[in-house]
């Protein structure tokens, strides 16, 4: 006998927090009994699981969730399951790039784009699945209509963390909690603001313990977190610092997981504003934290190009941070991004001095390349390769141990991304 529903997630790695949100939202309705979830982690399991799932269920929707560096990667895998299967499934996606690019997204062959915050609207979609109802009035989501032209079902209110899971616990698929979403520094170059809101939302204490005690019955004591501002939890505006707030998180936490238990804040996924870092919040890591180091946010040396940026902090906020964090016996891992809109070589050679100064100081420099990314202020802005004199210090840098991350990549990429976002066509 035929299944009724196969909800079917390409479960890559770079995709899967996005997942273990919807589908640990998706858990706590009763309906989601009656649907079958695959998490399915490479093209070929994709592509080959599909045929036996087709003709097992009588619905199969594919979920994929990407990024903008992800564009032709999926673009390529999506004109393969098309040309396989054509329309015996329903193509699904959301996150960062087909929020920011529905019309584009559309286009490449997709079905429904879900634009934004996921967990309400992936909810009533399968409701109106499983009933057999009409899931194209339901807010959040985009579709192309019978003109071909992009229809928007209008935006959702931002949502309540408390009220849904951070990971599908009955999947026992578990990794970092997610505890603040939205920021309030609107930077031109990056999309959590215009995805996510600029008013910070914290998952309470409460709720966030709820799920460490989960990871700790299954002996999961490494504890990270999903957040843009790791010492902005409990601020009010995400600009200002809740340290008490902060504190009694982190104490809580180290109380359930024990002595053997592991917290890192302020590394991977995470990162922390340069005007933050201070003797207090390094106490917090040095007290509770496990990790070794912190990834500090300066991504120019030049005071003119953070501010045309709208970064929020100063150069000297960055020279502070490095210093203190390295008093303290912490690495300091420091993020720029290379090639910034309107870079003079004078905004050059300050970002080289400043990096030189730092890896004297013993910071490590985590370098990118701008990348344009939609739905931003620099969505159109164009991406070219990085300049010579950058380079030639990168590579200095990198064969002394001081320099790290994969700027030449995704400088290609850029170029590419870049051309796109102008022209609107992939090849």
């Amino acid at each position: 006998m035929q299944k009724n529903i196969a909800f079917v997630i390409y479960y890559h790695n770079n995709n899967k927090y996005s997942f273990n949100a919807l589908i640990g939202a998706l858990e706590t309705e009763e309906f989601i009994e009656n649907i079958d979830i695959y998490f399915l982690k490479n093209k070929d399991n994709l592509i080959n699981n599909l045929k036996n799932l087709i003709s097992k269920y009588q619905k199969v929707i594919l979920g994929i969730s990407f990024f903008t560096t992800q564009l032709w990667d999926i673009n390529g895998l999506l004109k393969t399951l098309i040309k396989k299967y054509g329309k015996k499934l329903i193509y699904i996606a959301g996150g960062p790039h087909p929020t920011g690019d529905p019309l584009g997204t559309l286009k490449m062959g997709f079905d429904i784009i879900f634009i934004g915050e996921g967990e309400e609207t992936i909810i009533e979609f399968f409701q109106k699945i499983r009933n057999n109802e009409e899931y194209k009035d339901i807010k959040g989501i985009a579709y192309l209509n019978e003109d071909h032209e992009l229809s928007y079902t209008d935006k959702r209110s931002p949502i309540n963390l408390d009220i849904y899971p951070p990971f599908p616990v009955k999947y026992n698929k578990f990794g970092a909690i997610e505890i603040t979403r939205g920021c309030s520094y609107v930077c031109f170059f990056c999309q959590t603001p215009y995805i996510a809101g600029t008013t910070p939302r914290h998952r309470n204490i409460e709720s966030i313990c709820k799920y460490v005690q989960i990871m700790k019955d299954k002996n999961l004591t490494d504890i990270r977190f999903i957040t843009p501002n790791a010492f902005s939890y409990g601020s009010k505006d995400g600009k200002s610092l809740n340290l008490e707030k902060l504190e009694e998180l982190l104490r809580k936490i180290k109380n359930i997981i024990g002595s053997k238990g592991r917290i890192f804040l302020g590394s991977f996924p995470s990162e922390v504003r340069p005007e933050h870092v201070n003797v207090a919040t390094l106490g917090l890591i040095k007290q509770y934290a496990f990790n070794d180091n912190i990834i500090i946010g300066a991504q120019s040396g030049s005071q003119r190009i953070l501010d045309l940026c709208h970064r929020g902090h100063d150069v000297e906020d960055v020279h502070n941070a490095v210093e203190l964090t390295i008093d303290v016996g912490l690495k300091a891992n420091v993020d720029f991004i290379f090639g910034l809109p309107d870079e003079t070589e004078e905004d050059i050679k300050y970002t080289i001095e400043m990096m030189q100064k730092l890896t004297k100081m013993g910071a490590r420099i985590h370098t990118h390349s701008f990348i344009p990314l939609p739905q931003t202020p620099f969505a159109k802005k164009s991406a070219d390769k990085i300049h010579e004199s950058i380079q030639k210090s990168i590579k200095k840098l990198t064969s002394r141990g001081y320099a790290f991350g994969d700027w030449k990549k995704q400088e290609g990429l850029a170029i590419k991304i870049s051309k796109y976002l102008k022209t609107g066509k992939l090849n």
